[in-house]
């Protein structure tokens, strides 16, 4: 293996604080701007959530350079939060992307200056057609400021760039903006994990929202037997079924116990086994689990106990009355990608 030799400069204390103090300086810049930006916050946000709350259409975000990356991530955002939300550029707005803004939609136009000028056509556009128009910007007596119906106006704060060029604090402002928006919209509508889990299917966030029922083992190839079942049978079922134990139920169909191929082991050295039923051998205080528990959560649980002298390799699945549903293994939750 080669390693990399960094360059001498690199390894100088000095020019290592000097480092490390231009990045904090940023860092305290533009943290700095969002507290700021909090207190500056009023009426206009709570407008803005309404002409989009109202909405029968998306969120149609725009943006120019800079901003329209932002704006990208904010798109994102609200379409993964339950907010239908895209990005269209607006200087291909003027070239025929116009059509994709249709009345109903709501548009949420972003410029720190208020005077992008690939804008105009895109402002105009809303203006003839009575399509609402949310800005983000620092200019209220900007061209985007003067014609949006609601301004949602970021603090003046300074940029990080040293140079008072670079879009740093204020593209952090607007992208933070865009949070807000998302996250208010969010709680207002009541979206859930299950609801979030709708829209990530895949990935890791798919992976950590994903739940027990999606996995479970259930009907016929769930072993279930009545609590008054002789062990000889209840042994045969594990058998068949190949989880290495079966849940037992009381006359009513809930959970009263469960029967393992450790709780056989250590039962055979009694003597007269095959003669008792299961009741006289189960344990009655199974780990169960619900068809909503998260597979992560379930995970959790069998973690915790296979280091005590009872290995967990299943967890039973029952419902609100307690009746087993489900059976969930250690190899699904390895086999869905859990570790």
């Amino acid at each position: 293996m080669s390693i990399i030799k960094l360059p001498e400069s690199s390894r100088q204390p000095e020019a290592a604080e000097a480092t490390l103090e231009t990045a904090r300086r940023v860092l305290v810049t533009e943290g700095e701007a969002l507290i700021q930006m909090s207190a500056f916050l009023n009426e206009s946000f709570y407008e803005a959530i309404e002409l989009i709350s109202a909405a029968e259409g998306r969120v149609i975000i725009t943006g120019m350079g800079k901003s329209g990356h932002v704006g990208k991530k904010i798109a994102a955002t609200m379409a993964s939060t339950g907010t239908p939300a895209f990005f269209v550029h607006p200087a291909e707005a003027s070239h025929g992307d116009m059509g994709m803004i249709v009345r109903g939609d709501v548009v949420l136009a972003l410029s720190n200056s208020g005077e992008a000028k690939e804008l105009l056509d895109l402002i105009e556009y809303t203006r003839r057609f009575a399509i609402p128009l949310i800005s983000i910007t620092s200019k209220p007596m900007s061209t985007l400021g003067q014609r949006a119906d609601v301004t949602l106006l970021l603090p003046g704060c300074p940029e990080a760039c040293p140079n008072g060029l670079a879009p740093t604090t204020s593209t952090t402002m607007t992208m933070a903006m865009g949070d807000a928006l998302a996250i208010t919209l969010l709680e207002r509508k009541g979206f859930t994990a299950k609801d979030f889990k709708v829209y990530h299917p895949g990935g890791k966030l798919g992976q950590q929202l994903m739940r027990v029922s999606e996995i479970m083992h259930k009907g016929e190839g769930v072993p279930v037997a009545p609590e008054s079942v002789p062990v000889a049978k209840a042994v045969q079922i594990i058998t068949d079924k190949g989880f290495g134990c079966i849940a037992l139920t009381k006359e009513d169909g809930t959970l009263s116990g469960i029967i393992t191929d450790g709780d056989i082991r250590r039962q055979i050295a009694q003597g007269g086994l095959l003669e008792k039923t299961a009741a006289e051998v189960m344990s009655k205080t199974p780990k169960t689990v619900s068809p909503e528990t998260l597979v992560a959560e379930s995970m959790a649980i069998m973690n915790d106990l296979k280091n005590t002298f009872r290995k967990i390799t299943t967890l039973i699945v029952v419902d609100a009355e307690n009746k087993p549903v489900g059976l969930l293994h250690l190899h699904d939750c390895l086999r869905a990608g859990f570790a």
